[in-house]
């Protein structure tokens, strides 16, 4: 088995703001996103890449993974922002408006070129409605050595705003594009990251849209508030009961009697060995998460 990274939740930090930069090393988010894009006005992009530059390149995050979006190659900042970020070695950049695989394929093609650290990875936004017609193509990408592709994150704001889809509780008319994006990125076996919950004051809302992305698939979520850190970081890991459950039916498919069955009946109903496949997997993430 691949081995897992916790990816439960993923903060985005404005860029420009030194003090957030330097207080997501005491944040318990598994991923901190610095932002050079959305979060940041043209007159200080050029000041936010340096402060995220310098700060990444300085290092102090630990365990947590650190990530930099980028603004889009096809803006007047995004190739400085990439040669400033293979420049600072993160774990990975996020590559915006992604709605091909040639996108990737290019930005692979300049990290090569500015000589970016091998252990630099590429996270992809699907934002878009092109992105959603083409995700499989876009995720088919991580077999590509040069393309670095290793996430998918769902960009829902964006998304809603270029379909006009109103997002209301529950993201009913959402959801299809969800799947599909979750689709892709398990085909080709990476993670994807669910979106944004906009509203902070409603935590309960907050709650049912982690679960409704922890049910329908997704590795974590992305968020825009430390306080959204602990929920998220509950919900998106295996409960004691999961665990427990996983621990006992992967015992009893290691057991003699059982290793050449590919189903067997354990506490009154019947499981397969897929399912002892899926509890080592819960058992890998809940073991990755206590370290």
């Amino acid at each position: 088995m691949i081995p897992i990274r916790p990816r439960r939740s993923a903060l985005y930090m404005p860029g420009p703001n030194a003090r957030a930069i330097e207080k997501a090393k005491t944040l318990a988010a598994d991923v901190v996103i610095f932002d050079l894009e959305d979060a940041v006005a043209p007159d200080l992009k050029a000041q936010a890449r340096e402060h995220v530059r310098a700060a990444v390149q300085a290092g102090g995050y630990g365990r947590r993974e650190v990530v930099i979006r980028i603004n889009a190659l096809d803006t007047p900042w995004g190739e400085a922002d990439l040669a400033a970020a293979a420049a600072a070695a993160p774990d990975a950049i996020l590559v915006p408006k992604v709605s091909s695989a040639e996108t990737l394929a290019a930005v692979g093609l300049r990290l090569r070129k500015l000589g970016a650290a091998e252990r630099t990875r590429v996270w992809a936004m699907i934002e878009t409605p092109l992105a959603i017609l083409r995700a499989e193509s876009i995720a088919s990408a991580a077999h590509d050595v040069d393309a670095r592709l290793a996430c998918l994150v769902m960009g829902t704001n964006d998304l809603a705003k270029d379909t006009r889809t109103r997002l209301l509780p529950g993201r009913t008319a959402m959801l299809p594009w969800l799947m599909t994006a979750l689709a892709a990125a398990r085909a080709h076996g990476i993670d994807i990251l669910d979106g944004v919950y906009n509203t902070l004051s409603d935590a309960n809302g907050f709650r049912a849209e982690c679960e409704q992305g922890r049910d329908c698939g997704f590795d974590g979520k992305t968020l825009i508030h430390p306080d959204q850190i602990v929920t998220a970081n509950e919900i998106f890991a295996p409960s004691p009961d999961e665990i427990e459950s996983a621990r006992a039916l992967a015992a009893a498919f290691e057991q003699p009697e059982n290793a050449s069955k590919g189903a067997i009946s354990l506490n009154g109903r019947m499981v397969e060995r897929l399912h002892a496949e899926m509890a080592k997997r819960t058992l890998a993430l809940a073991d990755a998460i206590r370290i």
